[in-house]
């Protein structure tokens, strides 16, 4: 028995051993975590004791500004009043001078018509025949000769000048001072994506506020978006934004941009108080637009009048029946009229029946008598009747589309060495050559059978946009500084 408990002793002091260790780490490891939240709210709190103090500098700051304000407009208005007082005083000045003047008259001609009008009563009271004839000629002379001249002799009184259309009119000013109010910084802009317009090289951005009244101008910023998720960083790229400051409507042009490019945008509102920043927006400038050149066009290829359709003859397709048959002169195609070295360009062609085809891109340097594709200097995407094919350097490699195929969209990524093949009207990718371009390159398109049409200075569609997309596992990053940005980023 007492082996038996000696036994039993030894295998509960190792567990009680492990059960203390346990509790033990357990209680440090909750100790360091407390000890770790204390600290944490002592920094939050420090902050928060921070902040308050920061708030009361600032309250007495705006207060003392307030002061300095109005004291400034009652010193506006006490000299206005002044001035506009002493305005008043010369003008009564005036007019008092000027009507005791016409007092003056007044009382002159008063004096000299009651003079005449006590001689002429005189004469009237005279008996004397004799002396009522000398006196009366002369009394009458002057009588007829002041009333003759009463116009004269009246004072000249106006009423209007004595009592003009003077007022103080304050009603602008009294609606000003009672519209004052303590300005605050305005509220975010919001850039209006569904108004927003491109070209290859411009972009238009529209925006919206809700202070627009209180803002006094706007500033927008712009940058090439790089694909990088983290914004803040990017924002605090300085070096790497062009800024439009002083704006006054809400609308800009930018001019000069790259074509088939994604931008960034921000638009700032500001006013004396401060200035906010809108969410940023992913706007992109449409792909260059070209056409065919009938300079590079075979001569037995005939282009449309405005160079966007080649149709091929179709009497030449009894010379052979499939494309490998064809001699090198058998290459029935042309190139666009433009060279592209850097940038994003997107442009579809409409293939309508035909059947035996080839588009895709090429150096100056490639040969014009053979078949795009079989050099080194090309890339193609072909059809030759039921089957579909990517070559380059005469290397071909069968790919899966649709029979039905009747939009081809091309994509050209030539800053990311990238030319893509889409079914445009389902939205499928179709091949991606990865190629590292050395020298610009033309689009080029050649025919065996019907017709094709160029639709080119397309914007790169959604589809196309996201290359995670493409594969169906295009995921949207949600941010809060992501919000209101197009597509998937």
């Amino acid at each position: 028995i007492l082996q038996g408990k000696n036994s039993f002793s030894s295998i509960l002091d190792p567990m009680q051993e492990k059960s203390h260790h346990t509790s033990l780490q357990t209680l440090e490891n909750n100790l360091t975590n407390l000890v770790k939240r204390n600290t944490e709210l002592e920094n939050q709190m420090a902050k928060l004791i921070q902040i308050c103090q920061q708030v009361e500098v600032n309250t007495a700051m705006h207060e003392a500004k307030l002061v300095e304000e109005c004291d400034e407009l009652v010193e506006i208005i006490r000299q206005r009043k002044q001035v506009i007082a002493v305005k008043i005083k010369e003008s009564k000045v005036m007019k008092l001078r000027k009507l005791a003047q016409q007092i003056a008259n007044c009382r002159q001609c008063l004096e000299r018509s009651s003079a005449l009008i006590t001689q002429a009563e005189h004469s009237l009271k005279e008996n004397d025949h004799t002396r009522f004839l000398q006196t009366a000629r002369n009394v009458a002379e002057r009588v007829a000769m002041a009333t003759a001249s009463s116009q004269v002799l009246i004072p000249d009184v106006n009423l209007n000048e004595a009592f003009d259309n003077f007022a103080l009119d304050f009603s602008r000013e009294k609606k000003i001072l009672e519209g004052l109010d303590y300005l605050t910084a305005p509220n975010p802009p919001s850039i209006r994506d569904e108004l927003c317009t491109a070209s290859h090289d411009t972009i238009t951005v529209h925006w919206t506020s809700e202070d627009e009244f209180s803002v006094t101008s706007y500033e927008l910023q712009y940058t090439i978006y790089t694909g990088q998720t983290n914004l803040i960083s990017l924002y605090n790229s300085v070096d790497s934004w062009m800024m439009v400051p002083n704006i006054k409507q809400n609308h800009y042009t930018v001019h000069g941009l790259q074509s088939g490019t994604r931008y960034i945008f921000y638009v700032k509102a500001i006013n004396q108080a401060g200035s906010r920043n809108s969410e940023p927006a992913r706007l992109k400038t449409n792909s260059q637009p070209f056409k065919l050149d009938p300079k590079t066009a075979h001569k037995k290829l005939r282009l449309s009048n405005d160079c966007l359709t080649m149709e091929k003859d179709e009497s030449s397709l009894k010379k052979s029946h499939t494309p490998e048959r064809f001699s090198s002169t058998g290459a029935y195609g042309t190139a666009g009229n433009v060279f592209i070295d850097s940038g994003c360009h997107y442009w579809e062609v409409l293939l309508g029946a035909s059947t035996w085809y080839a588009v895709g891109v090429a150096y100056k340097s490639a040969p014009k008598n053979e078949w795009s594709g079989k050099n080194s200097s090309s890339w193609v995407f072909t059809r030759c009747n039921n089957n579909f094919m990517v070559r380059h350097n005469g290397k071909e490699q069968l790919v899966e589309a649709s029979l039905q195929l009747r939009r081809l969209g091309v994509l050209l990524d030539y800053d990311n060495n990238a030319l893509g093949f889409y079914d445009a009207m389902s939205a499928q990718h179709i091949h991606t050559f990865q190629v590292s371009f050395l020298l610009p390159v033309a689009p080029t398109f050649m025919i065996w059978n019907k017709s094709l049409m160029l639709l080119s200075g397309l914007p790169v569609p959604d589809f196309v946009d996201c290359p995670e997309q493409q594969e169906g596992i295009c995921r949207q990053q949600e941010s809060p500084y992501m919000s209101g940005m197009k597509g998937c980023q």
